[in-house]
């Protein structure tokens, strides 16, 4: 899997993006989904709803 640097992360999440923050693959390998909240709209919050683990 390729992988972001922090610079583009940070880059694409001031533009509102969502990125997803993955842990070491030695560790749990799971991630979390990041956004500003400055960014959030009703769309964005329906889609990580829809993302997360039931």
């Amino acid at each position: 899997m390729d992988l972001n640097s922090t610079k583009e992360l940070i880059s694409e999440i001031k533009k509102g993006n969502m990125v997803l923050l993955m842990d070491d693959e030695d560790r749990e390998n799971e991630g979390d989904l990041i956004l500003a909240g400055k960014k959030v709209t009703p769309e964005k919050i329906n889609l990580w709803l829809s993302m997360r683990e039931v």
